[in-house]
């Protein structure tokens, strides 16, 4: 029997605890079982991109060049691989092909030695730039068709997307079943169908939401793929990937035995199995096998990212009525595959749905600029009133949309001037250019602050302490009414409105509790209580003149002062909500009389930021 060895890669350092841990794993638990992970012969380990660079600098406070450079040194003899969203690299918009150009260049000089390059599109024209500067650089260029389910996306059009890719010049062909919406037959027709047109090796990426993942890749191997990817078990299943060790097993002694050595595999298990549990904090209930995606088709990252922000905002008892909207939403915008960003401009557009409590009442501008076409052409029909509700009589675009863009590299170096120290600090500006000034002014002033990766106080089980504690679960005595209570959670709307998440007999509530004293610890350690400056909260918007944000989040620049005259349609600050940037416009012509927010404030629609007069 000819043997014809399968490969694999790897994804516990990327995909894996973003599916799972919303991509908050640390350098410092990556490094340590690093020579083990180059030891197993894997045919690439995913550690880079996709969501990393984001969490990297938003969270963590960790360069994420330097984390790749860290990896590729911990790591000399396996493969890097990162996850490239064509032109839209690591960010949210489009960049100009000279941005693009040089991201690739950068990556390869820090250490990434495979690209897999989509579009979230699946418009071809959206990766011609990346594909061939990868190709330059002699680095893999791995194209990678998004598979999704509609009455739009047909088998044909599939096997179409991989003749172009392989006719671009990539080296092998990528299947990105991000939601985990292959079954075992649409696997083995899908193969069978690129195998008789394309002659570059097949490399399947699937997720286990469904609970099919390891049939899945089963079915693929039988039918001619030649690479599949699988998760570490502690970092696999749910919203992640089939375990490694369990395909390993799988195909030893076939023809398509890999030759990893299983009891490495389980030691490097073993202490993944450690490492989780630090990260209790970010585990989700919307994580684990879950059949409804085959109708809301969210992919695995979405979800837990999805359920952490709406955790953060006070929203979480309504993710399900958010995972029922997405596909109603989706089909509105011509049935996209859902995967960043159009994942996230359909997740966020639903979300406001929900609990703007009327459809499209709030519109965010990525939600726009999809609908004008400046993410790429929709393989399907988009719902037009939905179209003219958000454009108006604005003319749709159908060129590529880069080809929009003017080169932007030089003037993003002027623009972030002497803050960027490196090709590499400028690139990260162009990417998320709010956070990364955050980023780089607590670099200069030494001032990182990573996210905590203790669970909160109001989160966590009540411990005794030396100060008295207010009970977190109670009996209730109002008017000879006997209540039982339990406090479950808490949000945070303002510095002194703030949700609690209460049981009432197990009924659950929301309660808004205004703060009118501060906690002022003494020098003794105990508690003085005193009356908080009322002056502190923002008013109401109340008048026509009101600068509000459309969605609940946090202002990440201001671009008006007190005074200044101001044009209705000027951009006044940035407010960042589900990691988009959405810019904040003048209502009215006028003069600002009064701001009342600053930069890192949490902001929500029913407040004044600015009054014009």
């Amino acid at each position: 029997m000819t043997k014809r060895k399968l490969a694999i890669t790897e994804l516990a350092l990327r995909d894996g605890h973003q599916s799972l841990l919303a991509t908050r794993m640390r350098l410092d638990d990556m490094l340590p079982i690093c020579e083990k992970l180059d030891a197993v012969g894997f045919w690439s380990i995913e550690a880079w991109g996709g969501a990393t660079f984001d969490t990297c600098l938003r969270y963590l406070k960790e360069g994420p060049w330097i984390r790749l450079r860290e990896l590729k040194k911990a790591i000399p003899n396996t493969p890097l691989q990162m996850l490239l969203r064509g032109q839209n690299l690591l960010g949210y918009r489009h960049y100009a092909d000279d941005v693009v150009k040089k991201f690739v260049d950068m990556a390869c000089a820090n250490g990434v030695d495979v690209f897999r390059i989509f579009d979230a599109m699946n418009d071809l024209r959206n990766v011609r730039v990346a594909i061939a500067q990868v190709k330059q650089n002699e680095r893999h260029a791995e194209g990678a068709i998004c598979y999704t389910i509609s009455p739009v996306h047909t088998l044909e059009y599939f096997v179409d997307l991989g003749k172009g890719l392989e006719d671009m010049g990539c080296d092998t062909l990528a299947i990105k079943d991000m939601a985990g919406l292959l079954t075992p037959q649409a696997t083995r027709e899908l193969i069978t169908s690129l195998k008789q047109v394309v002659s570059i090796p097949l490399h399947l990426h699937s997720h286990a939401t469904a609970g099919l993942a390891e049939m899945v890749e089963w079915e693929a191997v039988h039918a001619g793929c030649d690479i599949i990817d699988t998760a570490i078990s502690p970092l696999a299943g749910g919203t992640s990937h089939a375990p490694t060790e369990a395909m390993v097993a799988a195909f030893a002694g076939t023809e398509f035995d890999t030759g990893l050595n299983l009891d490495l595999l389980q030691e490097i298990a073993a202490y993944f199995r450690e490492v989780r549990k630090k990260y209790a904090r970010f585990e989700s209930d919307f994580t684990g096998v879950d059949t409804r995606v085959q109708s809301n088709q969210i992919p695995g990252g979405m979800i837990s990212n999805l359920a952490h922000q709406l955790k953060e905002q006070g929203a979480l008892e309504r993710m399900n009525e958010v995972m029922d909207e997405v596909p109603r939403v989706r089909a509105d915008f011509g049935y996209p595959p859902l995967v960043t960003p159009t994942s996230q401009i359909v997740g966020t557009q639903a979300v406001l749905n929900v609990v703007s409590g009327k459809k499209y009442k709030v519109i965010t501008n990525e939600t726009k600029a999809y609908l004008k076409g400046m993410y790429g052409r929709s393989l399907g029909e988009i719902n037009k009133d939905v179209r003219r509700l958000a454009l108006g009589e604005e003319e749709t675009v159908d060129v590529r949309p880069a080809d929009l863009i003017e080169p932007e590299l030089d003037a993003l170096t002027r623009e972030v001037g002497d803050k960027a120290k490196s090709v590499e600090d400028v690139l990260s500006y162009a990417l998320f250019p709010a956070i990364a000034l955050e980023f780089f002014e607590e670099r200069a002033a030494g001032t990182f602050k990573p996210e905590s990766l203790e669970t909160p106080a109001a989160e966590a089980p009540a411990t005794p302490a030396a100060t008295p504690l207010a009970p977190t679960e109670f009996n209730l005595t109002i008017h000879g009414e006997d209540y039982h209570v339990s406090i479950e959670g808490t949000g945070h709307k303002s510095a002194d409105m703030r949700p609690f998440y209460v049981k009432v007999d197990n009924v659950l509530e929301e309660v808004m509790v205004e703060t009118l004293t501060e906690v002022v610890p003494t020098a003794d350690g105990a508690i003085d209580a005193r009356k908080a400056s009322k002056g502190s909260l923002r008013p109401k918007a109340s008048s026509d003149n009101d600068v509000t944000t459309p969605m609940p989040g946090r202002i990440v620049a201001i671009h008006a002062e007190s005074g200044q005259q101001v044009q209705a349609g000027d951009t006044l600050l940035v407010v960042e909500a589900m990691k988009m940037e959405n810019p904040v416009h003048a209502p009215v012509s006028g003069t600002i009389k009064a701001i009342h927010a600053s930069v890192g404030d949490n902001v929500n629609p029913d407040e004044c930021l600015m009054e014009i007069e």
